[in-house]
């Protein structure tokens, strides 16, 4: 089975990360896409994020009715901070017939040279690239890391652009910051989703 693995810290996901997932799922010649929860990523604060568990629970919410989407809780199991290339290889050991590919924004492919043991995971390894509108905070988390030029790994044979794939300028601190302060967020969020936040007063 042919499995997109798209990382995230999902806090919260929203429907800009499911139109992301769905178009993967559907347009794309992958069986399924595992949206997998990170409990930390090296680069971002964590005191922002909310518990693991509540944030895997969110995204099932969210994809309880699709079954070519699934909630992994793979990185949970291994030693933090989690880094892409020890999740790739415990996968493989752990599900042998499974054929593993990343699904990425175009931002992060530009900073994959940063990435711990990046040449194994290019050299294994599909990739699902689609485009990303960033919002000002993300152009400079992106000008901190340091990013390489667009085409530097776009030419590869494993690199599959995904062009046509739709894409909403919304983020999680947008989403975020929008609860806190109160706004109506029904059309950024599935109403599962919604429910739950509300019901533990997150973001609050």
């Amino acid at each position: 089975m042919k499995v997109g693995l798209y990382f995230g810290t999902f806090n919260p996901i929203h429907v800009g990360h499911l139109v992301i997932a769905n178009y993967m799922a559907e347009y794309t010649d992958l069986d399924q896409v595992w949206l997998v929860v990170s409990p930390l990523n090296p680069l971002k604060i964590k005191s922002t994020i909310l518990p693991d568990f509540h944030r895997l629970a969110i995204v099932k919410a969210a994809i309880d009715d699709n079954p070519k989407l699934r909630a992994s809780d793979i990185e949970f199991k291994l030693s933090k901070p989690s880094y892409t290339a020890t999740t790739l290889t415990y996968l493989a050991e752990k599900y042998p017939d499974n054929e593993f590919s990343l699904i990425m924004g175009e931002d992060n492919l530009r900073t994959l040279h940063k990435w711990f043991n990046h040449e194994v995971i290019l050299k294994n390894h599909n990739f699902y690239v689609y485009p990303r509108v960033l919002t000002e905070q993300e152009e400079i988390e992106v000008d901190q890391i340091g990013s390489l030029p667009d085409n530097l790994f776009r030419d590869l044979p494993n690199i599959h652009i995904c062009n046509d794939a739709p894409v909403m300028k919304v983020s999680a601190s947008f989403v975020r910051n929008a609860i806190k302060e109160g706004k109506d967020v029904r059309y950024l969020l599935t109403e599962p989703v919604r429910k739950y936040i509300d019901e533990m007063n997150f973001y609050r």
